[in-house]
Order: structure tokens, then sequence, then C-alpha cells
């Protein structure tokens, strides 16, 4: 399982790309695993306030619907527009292409409650068991 180390996880299965005050946000591998196939993703409006555990959009697979949580707080400042089109990239590249939205962070001390990706991977492993 591909677990990036140098992104921050959830609980929820999402990541985080920090990069000065903005942060990538996607699902991880693991949670694209689970779903299966994805078939349409929900994303947020650009200008949009997310808030810290909160829903900011929806994944749809063949197997069910989930809701995207917000690892931090911030406003959108970019959503992957190609997932419209193309939502299997989310499957494909979960880590790359795959990317949902980006945020200019309101607070960067919401990131000190994420995994790093050594606890991420130990968290996987116990809801695998």
């Amino acid at each position: 399982m591909e677990i990036p180390k140098e992104l921050l996880y959830t609980l929820e299965h999402e990541w985080v790309r920090v990069a000065g005050k903005n942060a990538v946000i996607g699902i991880t591998h693991f949670a694209q695993e689970q779903l299966g196939d994805i078939v349409f993703v929900e994303l947020p409006e650009v200008g949009s306030l997310i808030e810290k555990e909160n829903p900011f959009g929806i994944v749809e697979s063949v197997k069910t619907v989930s809701d995207l949580y917000a690892p931090t707080s911030g406003t959108v400042t970019k959503v992957n527009n190609e997932l419209e089109a193309k939502p299997e990239m989310v499957n494909n590249e979960p880590y790359g292409a795959g990317w949902i939205v980006e945020i200019e962070l309101a607070d960067e001390k919401d990131l000190a409650s994420l995994l790093n990706s050594d606890a991420y991977t130990k968290q996987c492993q116990k809801e695998m068991e």
C-alpha cells in the first residue's frame, strides 16, 4: 500500500500536502481501494470556506457514497475540475492527478492533529485486521 512520507493524513483517509500557507487535499490509496471504482466527485466552490472535520464534498463509487472531511480549515483556492469528466483519476493517481481541492490554510495549528505516514500506516493496518 502506497503511503507517501511527505504527506499528512486523517483518520477518515484524506491526505494533505502543505506548501507554505496552502494545502492540497485528496483521498488516500487505502480509501480509494475501499471505495472501489470512483464514478463521481462533488467539489466545493472556489472561494468557499471549509471547516476542519466537516464535510466539504462527496465521493461516489460503484459501492457507496462517502463524505469528504476537511483535514484542516481554510478557503478553497482551486478545485480539480478534471474530476468531473474523469473521476477515475482518484483511483488511478490518488496522490497526483487525482487531488481534489487546494485551500489557503486558516490556521496552521490545525495540522498538528493530523497523522504522519507512520501513524497512518498503523491505522490502516488496524482497520484491515
